[in-house]
């Protein structure tokens, strides 16, 4: 990453990086926080277990010190003690571990949550490179942590040696006393300097965790080409949405068309709009929408209906109710049904007047469109009233 980039990175990151930053494993963790927790646990263990665990080392010192003729003239004896003492060990020190580790997982819980993840575990050859490899050794954060780390284990040191040297004389002390005697007193020294550990590891770790989690959230910034890109990857790339729209509706518009010849009648405004419709009585509940355009669009419906002997009537109130108010491939309103069952009606009688059934019906009679429904009356958002 370039000095620029990094600078150009001031934004706070979206829920979206930082969710994928945690299924890479990118989460919060304070090691301070982990070593401290892990010691208090392993210390509250040991005090609150001084009494079991001073009789249990004095049993197992006797045991391990007791030797006879039969032992010492047959070696695999030895092995056998040797075995012993050692499951012996486990007994106690598998559980401390334990304790450790669990430990230390609910502080690493407590901080950044539970996230589980096998990312971090795929190989990546190219972090072997050590050309691009060297600037991360070198990065702010890395150098943060080293200076960090030097200072805690100078103050880890310099905490122990003072411990050491105050108590020298009573460690020295304790080789003239009996067994149990010197047991009980290196458990009460010890646990003095483990509480001042323990002082400096919280210190540590209250600086650590805030420290952790400004440097995930530093590291995690946007720049605004970023959040741009991450915008036009969620909410997708206009352009190719104008151009999926305008698809869309050339689909619809060649769909329509191939429609207008299968119409029963296209009623007309007389050029601004056009409705096609289309009525089944075993198979419809009322007439159907088929197709609709204003302008160039209706001029294309009315020379197609036409050209296919489709009935073409003038009835501008209907066509822009129809316009306004019908869907496509929709029932029209049942407002308009008794207004739309005139003009069905008066093309029938026409047609069987063509065919010599009937006599020619007289013009087409005023149909009942309801004034609310008409554009010219009552205005319909987006879209345009022509006088």
């Amino acid at each position: 990453m370039s000095e620029q980039s990094s600078q150009d990175r001031n934004l706070p990151a979206s829920q979206r990086k930082l969710k994928k930053a945690r299924e890479d494993g990118q989460v919060a963790r304070s090691r301070d926080l982990g070593h401290f927790v892990a010691i208090a646990a392993c210390g509250a263990l040991l005090v609150a277990a001084a009494p079991f665990a001073a009789d249990w080392l004095k049993q197992t010192l006797m045991q391990g010190l007791q030797f006879d003729r039969g032992m010492l003239q047959n070696p695999g004896a030895m092995g056998e003690r040797l075995q012993a003492l050692t499951i012996r060990m486990m007994w106690i020190v598998v559980p401390f571990g334990l304790a450790m580790m669990a430990a230390a997982m609910a502080s690493s819980l407590a901080i950044g949550g539970w996230n589980w993840t096998l990312k971090p575990l795929m190989p990546n050859f190219g972090k072997l490179n050590p050309i691009t490899g060297l600037p991360g050794i070198l990065s702010k954060q890395k150098l943060v942590d080293a200076l960090k780390g030097s200072v805690l284990a100078l103050i880890l040191g310099g905490i122990g040696g003072l411990f050491l040297k105050g108590h020298v004389d009573q460690f020295a002390g304790l080789l003239a006393l009996p067994l149990p005697a010197a047991i009980q007193q290196t458990a009460a020294s010890m646990v003095g300097g483990v509480g001042l550990l323990l002082i400096a590891l919280g210190v540590f770790a209250m600086i650590d965790v805030p420290l952790q989690r400004f440097q995930l959230a530093q590291k995690l910034k946007m720049s605004h080409q970023e959040q741009k890109q991450e915008h036009k990857e969620l909410e997708g790339n206009q352009e190719i949405k104008a151009k999926v729209r305008a698809r869309m509706r050339e689909m619809t518009r060649r769909r329509m068309m191939a429609a207008v010849p299968g119409a029963d009648l296209v009623v007309m405004n007389p050029t601004h709009y056009a409705v096609a419709l289309k009525y089944d009585d075993k198979k419809m509940g009322a007439p159907r929408v088929v197709a609709k355009g204003a302008d160039l669009i209706a001029m294309a419906i009315r020379d197609l209906a036409k050209d296919s002997k489709v009935p073409v009537l003038q009835a501008p109130v209907l066509a822009r109710a129809l316009y306004a108010h019908a869907e496509l491939d929709r029932e029209i309103p049942a407002a308009l049904f008794g207004a739309v069952a005139q003009v069905l009606a008066y093309v029938y009688q026409l047609r069987a007047a063509l065919a010599g059934q009937v006599a020619m019906p007289n013009a087409l009679p005023d149909l009942d469109v309801p004034a609310e429904l008409d554009p010219h009356n009552k205005p319909v958002p987006g879209m345009d009233a022509f006088d």
